[in-house]
């Protein structure tokens, strides 16, 4: 067999792999925005007088997708794509299954597990874009990732749209149904995600050099992982920061819960849409000036956030917010995948996620105390230190690489 047939194969092969993983994200992801989008109202819903904690399930999901990175990591690892990724899939039905019995018995704090353990098995689903790039030849890594992420469109569609037709399908508990609904996206994932070719635990490239794998602490150090990960950090937090806070605010200022999830639609679609073609603007631009093009559409969300409260401003922004997501984060994470080897990636990945979504918990629970301490102008106006921070990363780095030519 030639070489270029070799190539060919493995190209081949990687997206087959890219589409299964794009199909389970469209389906199982959709767990995600019907956590986001009802965590926060239901919280309120099973609340007493003090809604200051209505955000807290929300932080409970984005809590169980932190610590559930590295497990998620050792697991895929240990069992292979296929099995780990399908054991995902068991722990956010039995995630759906506690929110629902919780939401029965009206007990907060069980509910808010629930969703932290929908956010365990979110862990797996992340996962989703790092498998697609391990095995990718180098030219279609950023594409594999992007083409996953793409599957979020369908999320977009899907999480919302099953929210509005089934958050009174077992009234009079509210949002019951929906969340009962998630046992059947995890199963059609599983189903899905069965089709994946069992993977090797380990492969001959990876024997050779797992000798020389390097210590965590030396590639967490490198000037660009540090880099891409306060922009992964600074981007998905702000993200999480302002979305946990916006069906809230929507509310508060007399919309419909309808349109908050609708709003969410918007934000989620924004999030993934542009994927199709954001794998090809890293290839061409590089990654550093599109994770510069999403903090300034991070920067346009507050501002037009900041403008008024009519729906339209709140849906452009949440539309901003996304697009800004999109760029900042794919640019990051593809940052991020080019500065270890492949003998590093198990433990590399589950770091940067439990980083990644530590920090994202932290201030999805800060969403709620400031927007109840201070409201909705305060959330937007704390976009704009945080995204200067991040430019000040890229910046340095830039001034790091030129220094060095």
């Amino acid at each position: 067999m030639t070489a270029a047939a070799v190539v060919a194969g493995a190209g081949g092969e990687a997206r087959r792999t890219a589409v299964l993983l794009a199909a389970a994200q469209a389906i199982v992801g959709s767990a995600a925005p019907i956590a986001i989008s009802l965590g926060a109202l239901a919280g309120q819903y099973l609340l007493g007088p003090d809604k200051s904690l209505a955000t807290a399930p929300v932080t409970g999901f984005n809590l169980g997708v932190a610590l559930g990175a590295l497990p998620a990591a050792a697991i895929i690892r240990r069992l292979g794509h296929r099995g780990g990724f399908m054991t995902g899939t068991v722990i956010t039905a039995l995630g759906g299954l506690i929110a629902t019995l919780a939401l029965f018995q009206s007990s907060f704090w069980l509910f808010a597990f629930g969703l932290g353990v929908i956010g365990v098995g979110g862990a797996f689903v992340q996962q989703f874009r790092f498998a697609a790039a391990d095995n990718a030849p180098p030219e279609f890594k950023a594409r594999a990732i992007s083409f996953v992420l793409a599957g979020g469109i369908v999320t977009a569609i899907l999480g919302p749209q099953i929210v509005i037709y089934t958050r009174e399908l077992l009234a009079p508990v509210m949002f019951a149904g929906s969340f009962a609904s998630i046992l059947v996206l995890a199963a059609v994932g599983a189903t899905i995600l069965s089709f994946l070719h069992t993977s090797r635990r380990t492969s001959s490239a990876t024997v050779v050099a797992g000798g020389d794998a390097r210590p965590l602490a030396e590639i967490a150090t490198q000037p660009r992982f540090v880099a891409a990960l306060f922009c992964a950090v600074g981007s998905y937090a702000l993200m999480s920061f302002v979305m946990t806070g916006a069906p809230l605010a929507m509310v508060g200022c007399g919309l419909s819960t309808d349109d908050a999830t609708l709003g969410i639609s918007w934000h989620v679609m924004a999030m993934f849409g542009p994927s199709f073609f954001t794998g090809s603007l890293i290839h061409r631009f590089g990654a550093e000036r599109i994770v510069a093009i999403g903090l300034v559409l991070l920067t346009g969300c507050a501002v037009v956030a900041l403008s008024g409260l009519a729906l339209w401003q709140f849906w452009t922004a949440l539309i901003l917010l996304g697009l800004g997501w999109n760029f900042s984060f794919i640019g990051a994470t593809s940052m991020v995948a080019a500065s270890y080897h492949p003998s590093e990636k198990g433990k590399v990945q589950g770091f940067h996620d439990f980083v990644l979504f530590g920090s994202v918990a932290f201030s999805s629970l800060m969403s709620g105390a400031i927007y109840n301490a201070w409201g909705w102008t305060m959330l937007n106006w704390l976009v704009f230190p945080v995204t200067a921070l991040c430019f000040v990363a890229l910046g340095t780095l830039k001034i790091m690489g030129a220094a060095k030519t």
